[in-house]
């Protein structure tokens, strides 16, 4: 086992100051490895006019064979050809601070990323068999905190961003291996990582981790990672997602077709549950630009739930949300789904409580940089898309400053 706590303070400096680091690996290729990938061309842009060293190389090891993980799934009706579309991970992301607002400006006017003006309510199980839940409404996003999607689906913008890449490559289906398989190295050696086949992947003079934490703490244990201990500190809480769809809008059950007052405008579009095991209903097929999508909804459960469930069967966990979701929708046997999916998600929430005082303060990036290693994601910040942002933003900060870029 490798033990990289042994390093001098010469050695530090020499690594930190003589040569300026240019290649860069990110693990994980979802949107905090994208946005860390792109902001750090941009800086590297910047300063290329003044700086000899400024000639940057990313790479981007991403486990899966895509990159941005806003997930969306697919149907297909055979006999129309339609599809049913299910933005089954984050539905949609808000952008509160002024850098991101910026940062988001040229899709929004380009049209990949829109916001979604939804009519949201409240919704509670109906307490009769046959009666319709009733339905308050709760608010409609608009101007004042906009939220946001990518279209045509919600993996388009992962992949736009990847597209506009000009010093980064992306390898995809790669599995780094533990940091604590790798060979012996001084501090002024960059960091050679290896596959989980035990290949090389080459060396680098930084290298993030933008892994979900339980998997970031399996990838820093052993290694003399300095904030090892912090890593586990927010407690992520799983999710299981439940997708359905129907063949035609006139075979929904009256619930999605209700409107949230007596005067004939839409349907609701995002629902918050009350005494439920699902805390949210969005309705896929009322987003921007998803027109001549099949019906679709998808469901969210309670995280809390979820995470006691994390481990049980998934069929048993679909049975008991589908049940859940005939309570909320009062659906007959002419009005039931026909499209049914349900997936599990071990780390889809971030609860920033560390410790029994409830302090919720964001842990932010944690920095080793003897070794020039960084441990980052949302779950660094609040766990949100926006989050990924400012996260990725702490990190290029960290490694411009020691670079004196």
């Amino acid at each position: 086992m490798t033990d990289h706590t042994t390093h001098n303070e010469q050695n530090n400096n020499t690594k930190l100051t003589a040569k300026s680091s240019s290649k860069i690996a990110i693990i994980g290729g979802g949107l905090s490895g994208l946005f860390t990938a792109t902001l750090l061309e941009r800086k590297f842009a910047q300063h290329q006019h003044q700086h000899q060293h400024s000639n940057l190389q990313i790479t981007l090891f991403e486990k899966s064979r895509g990159v941005g993980r806003l997930a969306t799934r697919y149907r297909s009706d055979t006999t129309t050809g339609k599809n049913w579309q299910w933005s089954f991970g984050a539905q949609f992301f808000t952008a509160k601070t002024d850098s991101f607002q910026q940062f988001i400006t040229p899709w929004l006017d380009s049209g990949l990323v829109q916001p979604w003006r939804a009519q949201v309510v409240n919704l509670s199980i109906a307490n009769e068999e046959g009666q319709p839940p009733p339905i308050e409404q709760k608010e409609q996003w608009g101007t004042e905190q906009p939220r946001y999607v990518s279209t045509p689906k919600m993996t388009s913008w992962g992949r736009a961003l990847a597209d506009q890449l000009q010093q980064a490559t992306i390898q995809f289906k790669t599995r780094v291996a533990p940091f604590a398989q790798y060979s012996n190295l001084q501090a002024s050696e960059p960091t050679e990582l290896f596959d989980d086949n035990g290949n090389s992947l080459g060396q680098f003079d930084w290298v993030i981790c933008t892994a979900p934490n339980g998997q970031a703490a399996e990838l820093m244990a052993d290694s003399g990672f300095t904030n090892q201990a912090k890593i586990m500190q927010p407690k992520m809480l799983a999710c299981y997602t439940l997708m359905l769809g129907w063949n035609d809008e006139s075979k929904l059950p009256d619930s999605l077709k209700h409107s949230i007052d007596s005067q004939d405008i839409k349907p609701w579009d995002v629902a918050y549950l009350r005494d439920s095991i699902l805390a949210k209903i969005f309705v896929e097929h009322h987003k921007p630009n998803h027109e001549g999508l099949l019906p679709s909804v998808t469901m969210h459960a309670d995280n809390d739930w979820s995470e006691q469930q994390v481990d049980q069967d998934i069929d048993e966990i679909t049975a008991q949300l589908l049940a859940a979701a005939k309570n909320a929708l009062n659906w007959t046997e002419q009005t039931a789904p026909s499209q049914i999916d349900c997936h599990r998600w071990r780390y889809a929430a971030t609860s920033m409580a560390s410790n029994d005082e409830g302090d919720a303060q964001p842990l932010g990036v944690l920095v080793d940089k003897e070794q020039q290693w960084i441990v980052s994601g949302d779950w660094c910040g609040r766990g949100n898309i926006e989050s990924c942002y400012q996260t990725a933003e702490e990190v290029v900060e960290v490694i411009a400053a020691t670079l004196e870029v």
